[in-house]
């Protein structure tokens, strides 16, 4: 974004007129204003790339306007002018924001200078502030967190409330839920948007490389450390580290984590100085770290000081509803990053879905509808696209839901028949299902036919006519 509109605010009518006929012949929009009350009231009128302030005016002095300028119009750049080459003047005119300061009289070279300057400033901020912005556009939670049941819209409020924050934050939950991706949203969801992000699995590094992994170390700290290196901390400064896997860590290094929590500085393996950093930490696991304390294996200092606030993430499981909505964001992602025809599923396809107890959680899921989707080569896909998913995963039977075991049994049935060549077939399956479930219910209250109504909560009327339309023959003691 360019420099267009400039405020000038001078109580020197010689000064508003050279400016204003300088910067006009330059292309500039120019307001003019002989005091800082004046100027301030044209900054809530209109919206001004720079302004050039005198700092002596009647009313509101420069340094005064210039401190209401930044509250009310942070994105303002602001240049004080003043008749005084003062040393106090510069350096409070810079720590209540200002862009630069001119010394009076100065040429008007000089001032053309800090306008180029303060534009290639303009454009460099306004260009961090439209990659903050798709970032967080990228990162808005109803684009990367996908689900709609109670239990993530819990989650949600959460996340909302902590995002802001600096607060310390555990995430749990099963592997596959997705931790790492609400670790993610709730940086770039802070005020941490556009420093850096760093992930580290505690689990995936063997402990003795671990330490100096997150505190990095000096040169000659041990066989092989021929430079200094710094660690996770260290490059996540400003930003946010998410330590995956937390009860994974060794004990020994869970009581350095906690000194960094604490005093907000690190130590080289192998150094003696201390170094600060600004790391907010946000750790997951997918263990009962509360056993873990029981069991003398996490310390417990340790475990208050990252369960500020804890996030718990529902496994897929109890969470059903949200999988037509996960699966059409997997199909859809599939057809444009792979370049499959895929674009959805068939119903049958999305009742197994839904049947299936998905131990692997989103990722299983995700994993499944993209092998799915490069293999297929329909539109949309059905039961016949996912070979042995439920036979793979399915508990046994005296463990399964009802859902799981109809899906399994629906979907084997179907699979037999040539469902293109039916025209009736949600009868036909209703039917089937409704007979035998009447017939448990009247054996159940030994034909109480009243009873039996009051057990499948329909209408005594509605359980006659069913017994008379589906052939069911009453067996009374």
């Amino acid at each position: 974004m360019s420099i267009r509109r400039i405020l000038v605010a001078d109580d020197e009518e010689s000064i508003r007129w050279v400016l204003s006929k300088a910067l006009s012949k330059k292309g500039f929009t120019v307001d003019l204003a002989s005091n800082g009350n004046e100027a301030l009231a044209l900054s809530r009128q209109h919206s001004y790339d720079l302004a050039v302030l005198d700092i002596k005016m009647p009313g509101l002095t420069g340094l005064e306007l210039l401190s209401r300028l930044r509250e009310e119009r942070p994105d303002v750049l602001v240049v004080i002018m003043t008749a005084e080459s003062s040393m106090k003047n510069a350096v409070e005119a810079m720590k209540r924001g200002a862009y630069d300061y001119i010394t009076k009289p100065f040429d008007l070279d000089a001032l053309d200078a800090i306008i180029l300057k303060a534009q290639q400033a303009s454009e460099i901020t306004h260009e961090v502030h439209r990659l903050k912005d798709e970032l967080k556009e990228h990162y808005q939670l109803d684009r990367t967190i996908i689900g709609k049941s109670q239990p993530m819209q819990e989650v949600y409020k959460v996340l909302g409330k902590v995002a802001p924050s600096d607060v310390t934050v555990l995430i749990t939950g099963e592997s596959g839920t997705g931790k790492e991706l609400v670790a993610r949203a709730i940086h770039f969801n802070s005020p941490r948007l556009g420093k850096p992000f760093l992930a580290l699995n505690c689990a995936a590094i063997p402990r003795e490389l671990l330490e100096s992994e997150l505190f990095g170390y000096e040169k000659g700290a041990f066989t092989g450390a021929t430079d200094r290196k710094a660690g996770k901390f260290e490059h996540a400064n400003g930003g946010t580290l998410f330590l995956d896997e937390i009860g994974d860590m060794p004990l020994e290094l869970q009581a350095k984590l906690l000194r960094v929590l604490q005093e907000r500085e690190i130590t080289r393996t192998g150094g003696s100085n201390t170094i600060a950093v600004d790391v907010r930490i946000v750790a997951a696991t997918n263990q009962d770290l509360k056993e873990k304390v029981r069991a003398k294996e996490f310390r417990e200092d340790l475990f208050y000081r990252l369960n500020v606030v804890p996030i718990n993430l529902p496994p897929l499981r109890e969470r059903r509803e949200d999988i037509p909505l996960l699966t059409e964001f997997f199909v859809q992602r599939s057809h444009e990053e792979l370049k499959v025809p895929v674009q959805g599923c068939t119903e049958d396809a999305m009742a197994m879905l839904k049947a299936f107890e998905w131990p692997g959680n989103v990722r299983e899921l995700e994993n499944a509808i993209q092998r799915a989707a490069l293999l297929s080569p329909d539109q949309l896909l059905t039961p016949g696209d996912f070979p042995g998913l439920i036979e793979e995963g399915a508990r046994e039977e005296g463990e399964d839901s009802l859902e799981a075991l109809i899906a399994r049994k629906l979907s084997s049935s179907l699979a037999k028949m040539d469902v293109q060549e039916l025209d009736n077939l949600y009868e036909i399956v209703l039917h089937q299902m409704e007979r035998p479930l009447i017939n448990i219910i009247l054996e159940k209250t030994r034909a109480n036919q009243v009873r039996a109504a009051e057990i499948l909560g329909i209408n005594r009327n509605t359980l006659r006519k069913k017994i008379q339309t589906l052939g069911i023959e009453v067996k009374k003691d």
